[in-house]
């Protein structure tokens, strides 16, 4: 299921490290639709002699069904984290130095 999750966030966005996502959802909720949509909003930095920073969202399904109908995570679950990207950059593509 490459729609949505890892796989997608992983090869599309280039987010490898879990740790950027558990920092930006360890936060407040940013915007909730009020139907199980849910966005975190983070702020990756890099240190060094070239200082950079990037803005990203995590968007969570906190439903168990997604809103078009084709997923279903079962009866007492939900479905979770279903991307996640930076913001402003080519293809939302996140550099390379985020998951060093």
């Amino acid at each position: 299921m490459s729609d949505f999750g890892w796989n997608h966030f992983t090869h599309r966005h280039n987010i490898r490290k879990c740790g950027i996502i558990n920092a930006a959802i360890r936060g407040n909720v940013d915007h909730d639709d009020h139907h199980g949509r849910l966005e975190y909003e983070g702020v990756a930095f890099e240190t060094g002699p070239r200082p950079r920073q990037v803005d990203y969202v995590v968007i969570v399904q906190y439903t168990r069904r997604t809103k078009d109908g084709n997923y279903d995570a079962g009866r007492g679950q939900k479905i979770g984290v279903i991307n996640a990207f930076c913001r402003n950059q080519r293809h939302n593509k996140c550099p390379d130095w985020m998951n060093r």
